[in-house]
């Protein structure tokens, strides 16, 4: 009986190699995330060897059997070359896909998801954004898909709208002034009043317009650091890729 093949566009978010010269990848297409098994991808005959490295968003047939869903055809819609090309926008090209991969779920709905990651890449590629730019939009903003957005109208104590002195409390996932709240909040993380209007931006405003805003050197490093560490304290676990993205920064926090 011959398998019944789906057609589904996803980016490439792992590829591990196995026996012989197959990969297992691990795929975010719209509809969650997938495992699927390239048999033969590294073989230099293969039709199938672009759509199956780090970052490559393709379309891909795939045919279901015994459990496991198998890539029968690839055609590469996008690869990202420009972030390809440089060793530091590739580490943390690869550290947004760890990240994805951590955050995303099989079977669950993930097309805002995957825009996000898509745009990502855009930007940094075609775009020239800031790196540190990019990565903190997109640290909040994914985890505010997932269902961790943080609460940024108002200071979450004493409730004034443009908190003084602002911060974000990475454990309670609330902005605040930075004088509120101190026997009771867990972690906070400076923010310059720029820094929090490109929060609330980013939190609040058009998925479009993502990376629509512009901070100072000091003021994109404090909101950068406060999105790192409520990845952190979030998700509670580090990443291998953004350590290596730190190293070739001269390591310490970006």
């Amino acid at each position: 009986m011959a398998r019944e093949r789906t057609v589904v566009r996803g980016i490439v978010l792992r590829a591990a190699d196995t026996k012989e010269s197959d990969k297992i990848l691990t795929v975010l297409t719209e509809a969650g995330k997938l495992t699927v098994l390239a048999k033969g991808a590294r073989s230099r005959r293969s039709r199938v060897t672009a759509c199956t490295q780090l970052l490559a968003y393709s379309e891909l047939t795939l045919s279901e059997s015994r459990g496991w869903q198998y890539l029968s055809e690839g055609n590469t819609v996008e690869l990202f070359e420009a972030v390809r090309r440089d060793i530091e926008l590739f580490s943390l090209a690869s550290y947004f896909a760890e990240l994805t991969e951590a955050s995303a779920l099989e079977d669950v709905e993930s097309g805002a998801i995957l825009s996000l990651l898509l745009n990502a890449l855009y930007a940094l590629g075609n775009l020239k954004k800031p790196p540190l730019q990019v990565k903190a939009a997109f640290e909040l903003k994914l985890m505010s898909l997932i269902g961790f957005e943080p609460l940024a109208d108002a200071c979450a104590y004493c409730g004034r709208p443009d908190p003084e002195e602002p911060a974000l409390d990475i454990r309670e996932g609330v902005v605040c002034c930075g004088k509120c709240g101190r026997g009771e909040r867990g972690l906070a993380m400076p923010l310059s009043p720029g820094g929090l209007a490109a929060l609330r931006r980013v939190l609040y405003g058009d998925p479009k317009r993502l990376y629509s805003f512009a901070l100072a050197e000091p003021d994109l490093k404090k909101l950068a650091d406060a999105g790192e560490a409520y990845v952190h304290a979030t998700l509670e676990r580090g990443f291998k890729t953004l350590d290596f993205y730190k190293s070739l920064q001269g390591g310490g926090l970006l």
